[in-house]
């Protein structure tokens, strides 16, 4: 009866319509539907109406809502739950994507992500006094201090201080009383949390993702721990205490984090001379192949680490995720293609002139182009895979990629003169 009543309506007006009715008529609903219109509707609902309904929801009712869903927008809505219902809800999902919404929930302790709760209350500009007062009632949490208005994408675009509401009229609306709400990214480290909610003297700030998605708030008890331990950190630091290596930590300590990497960096580069090897008859006989291989390697090494650090930080900040290594990875590859023939032009032209040879500048503009490409893509796809297989992108991709960009720096160039040098005239 509901559906058809329902039919000539959108996600949003279902929702707000639903919102009214009990918990087991909006189960109700999302059962009945459609997969599509479940998971449109269900998106829709106010955040205190999610939490509400959440511990009815069935494990086939979750695998209908969420699966082949928005994962970042899953992962928004699920952030407000409680973390141990969610974890032992995504084990349904499929594994992928049940990986992606953790790794967007998943924070590093050190940031606001970490620090934040969701128990907050959230309204939309067009929302009446009337209507917060009742959600206010009925959630009874004497600790919310603010209602912060959102979007329909749920980006933050204001706040309203309870005592604002609390002397308003009934039907005045949350867009006339409402203004600018400062916030931190997820991301943000703990120093910086405090730093803002001193600059802007608030009692509590909301936390966002990159695109301004209302995720959480930050409580002025749980600031004052945090600092605490900011300091207790600092001290740390101090006295080389740290996880990590510091400015101050023992040579022994140093040399046990460095050490075994730059063994690592070693053999990487013993497999870049075992390339040159295989084309030395190559070099003897065109001796100015060496005065350019390391323009080549150099080239496409900075490519790589380019597209490393901003992939790199794109997966750090949340901005991408696995599943879009395709788009990132086309991405690079264009950058790479693009770059690569300016560069190669530019080269080319230099190396004419120098060596004096059509041939060289030739298979080095050929090469530049080449090993740029393979550069980009390698600076895309290393970090996202060893996210996916659980590793941090950040400890070794640059051993990898220098592998990478060497190898195929060097093959590309030595290999085209081998192979050309007798058609372009080198020799």
């Amino acid at each position: 009866m509901l559906n058809k009543e329902f039919s000539v309506k959108t996600p949003k007006e279902i929702a707000t319509d639903l919102e009214e009715l009990g918990t087991q008529e909006i189960i109700s609903y999302l059962e009945t539907s459609t997969k599509t219109i479940a998971q449109q509707v269900f998106f829709e609902f106010s955040p205190h109406v999610i939490v509400d309904i959440f511990p009815a929801i069935t494990d086939d009712l979750f695998k209908k809502i969420f699966t082949k869903s928005d994962t970042h927008k899953a992962a928004r809505v699920l952030s407000r739950l409680d973390r141990s219902r969610v974890e032992k809800r995504l084990v349904v999902l499929p594994r992928v994507t049940s990986r992606e919404i953790n790794d967007f929930l998943s924070y590093n302790e050190n940031t606001a992500g970490f620090l934040m709760e969701t128990n907050l209350l959230t309204g939309f500009k067009e929302d009446t006094v009337d209507n917060i007062l009742s959600q206010l009632r009925k959630l009874g949490d004497r600790r919310i201090l603010t209602v912060y208005v959102i979007d329909d994408d749920d980006k933050l675009i204001g706040r309203v201080p309870v005592n604002y509401i609390a002397i308003a009229t009934p039907e005045q609306q949350l867009e006339e009383l409402m203004y600018q709400a400062p916030s931190v990214q997820a991301m943000a480290t703990r120093e910086e949390v405090v730093n803002a909610i001193q600059t802007h003297a608030l009692l509590q700030i909301p936390v966002v993702d990159i695109h301004s998605h209302l995720l959480g708030i930050i409580r002025n008890d749980t600031v004052l721990s945090a600092s605490r331990e900011e300091l207790s950190g600092d001290l740390q630091t101090l006295f080389g205490a740290g996880k990590e290596e510091h400015a101050l930590s023992k040579a022994s300590f140093a040399v046990k984090k460095r050490l075994p990497w730059l063994q690592i960096n070693l053999v990487t580069a013993f497999l870049a001379s075992m390339v040159v090897g295989f084309f030395e008859d190559t070099i003897a006989k065109i001796t100015i192949l060496a005065i350019f291989l390391p323009v080549v390697a150099g080239q496409s090494g900075n490519t790589g680490s380019q597209a490393l650090a901003v992939t790199i930080r794109g997966l750090a900040l949340k901005e991408i995720r696995i599943g879009q290594w395709v788009r990132v990875a086309k991405k690079e590859l264009l950058v790479g293609l693009v770059n690569g023939i300016a560069v190669a032009i530019t080269t080319g032209i230099v190396v004419f002139f120098w060596a004096n040879s059509l041939g060289i500048a030739v298979v080095i503009g050929i090469s530049m182009i080449l090993s740029m490409v393979i550069a980009g893509l390698a600076g895309a796809v290393i970090p996202i895979g060893l996210k996916a297989i659980g590793q941090d992108p950040a400890t070794s991709s640059s051993i990898i990629l220098t592998t990478v960009t060497d190898i195929c720096g060097f093959l590309s160039f030595l290999g085209l003169a081998a192979a050309l040098s007798s058609a372009l005239g080198i020799v």
